[in-house]
């Protein structure tokens, strides 16, 4: 008997890339996502009964398709415009079911391209990544961004007008056109990785479902254009990747990178990573995303938190900051800094930093703030300080650790 559960997780595994797939097909965002929502109901009234099919997303993406010939059909009746649409859904004149996996795989790259087309604006690009690749809530966006949940919901509104009037086309582009999207589309992939390795929200700290997905996309670019930059980025995810299994103990709580079994970390994946981040740090320009991976590899090459050179990724945050400023990477460096100086030193950089006024509602920031203040034995303003990253906070493990470390400090008072 195939339950509400089976569907839930093949819709949390698979909705994208069916959506990715319907996107192509149909020509039009608005239209796949009634269609995706079409064929999981579908599947929720037919598969109990008849058995889930023996390839479920291929299965989706044709039972979403033809339902959205229906639709259009029966509209077509009290308008004919529409028919010319209909006609393009099936160009050969057939109505095949879609068996071949890999454009449903590739659908996904073409996916982000088009998210990242140069006619978009550059926040509307981000805002529609995540909703269209990730399945990101406006609202999850506007915490992400640190902006109100309608200014996304109209960039994303605006975009897709965008696509569907100039008619951008759903496609990898070629020629010169790849490498100048390039950036755009390896920050989206980042961004994806991101989402899965920490989630904004819900009951999990990682969706191995999205990480996956990233190191997969990546993959597919690299071959797709051999490039440093590429490879840096991939070695990041590896390195980062390699570490998810033991970022969680076995009841699901958060465990901080101090205590992590390090035996848990995923050897293969480090190995790789570290050869592609040799490879990308030979070339005569280091991208942003090689600086991290390189961040990365010196927490994979070290057997302890103790034995961590902490100064040299407070040189390599130095380095990120100067090519690509930013206030989590500060942020990070201050971390680093206190690692390598102590939490006074640490504290000062993070005051500094949050003085500007842009992590004010980064719940982060005032859970590493926090950590400072109560190793220097300020009870108080650490308490005042967790409590704030916890109204901020939305993951329900960052919760519970940040309500676990406000009881301790409570008791000590």
């Amino acid at each position: 008997m195939i339950g509400e559960q089976v569907i839930e997780e093949l819709y949390r595994q698979h909705s994208r890339r069916v959506l990715a797939t319907l996107i192509r097909l149909l020509g039009d965002f608005d239209r796949a996502e009634e269609a995706l929502h079409d064929a999981f109901a579908a599947a929720a009234r037919t598969w109990p009964v008849d058995g889930m099919p023996n390839n479920p997303v291929a299965w989706l993406v044709s039972t979403g398709r033809f339902k959205a010939i229906d639709h259009l059909r029966r509209r077509a009746r009290f308008n004919a415009s529409l028919q010319h649409i209909e006609d393009g859904l099936y160009p050969d004149g057939t109505e095949t079911e879609i068996g071949d996996m890999e454009p449903i795989k590739d659908d996904m790259l073409r996916l982000i391209f088009i998210c990242c087309h140069p006619a978009l604006a550059a926040d509307a690009q981000m805002a529609m990544a995540l909703r269209e690749v990730c399945g990101l809530t406006t609202e999850e966006i506007a915490h992400a961004f640190l902006v109100p949940a309608p200014t996304v919901a109209q960039r994303i509104v605006r975009a897709k007008n965008r696509i569907r009037t100039e008619k951008i086309p759903y496609e990898v582009p070629v020629g010169a056109e790849l490498p100048e999207r390039l950036d755009r589309v390896l920050h989206v992939i980042y961004l994806v990785f991101n989402e899965g390795y920490s989630a904004s929200s819900g009951s999990a700290i990682v969706r191995a479902d999205l990480t996956a997905e990233a190191i997969r996309l990546a993959r597919l670019l690299a071959a797709l254009l051999p490039h440093p930059d590429v490879a840096g980025l991939l070695s990041l995810l590896l390195l980062q990747e390699s570490r998810r299994a033991a970022r969680q103990d076995g009841d699901g709580a958060l465990v901080l990178l101090a205590d992590q079994d390090r035996s848990c970390w995923d050897r293969s994946k480090i190995s790789e990573g570290l050869a592609l981040l040799a490879s990308a740090m030979r070339t005569p320009e280091i991208g942003i995303y090689t600086v991290q991976a390189a961040i990365a590899a010196e927490h994979a090459k070290t057997g302890s938190i103790e034995e961590t050179d902490w100064r040299r990724i407070a040189f390599y945050y130095d380095l990120l900051i100067s090519a690509h400023p930013s206030d989590i990477a500060e942020l990070n460096r201050a971390v680093a800094i206190a690692m390598a100086d102590g939490p006074e030193k640490g504290l000062a950089l993070i005051d500094a930093v949050m003085g500007k006024g842009e992590l004010s509602t980064y719940h982060l920031a005032h859970s590493a703030r926090a950590d400072f203040l109560r190793q220097l034995g300020r009870r108080g303003e650490a308490i005042a300080a967790y409590e704030r990253a916890l109204a901020l906070c939305r993951q329900e493990p960052e919760q519970a650790f940040l309500r676990k470390r406000i009881l301790e400090l409570t008791a000590l008072s």
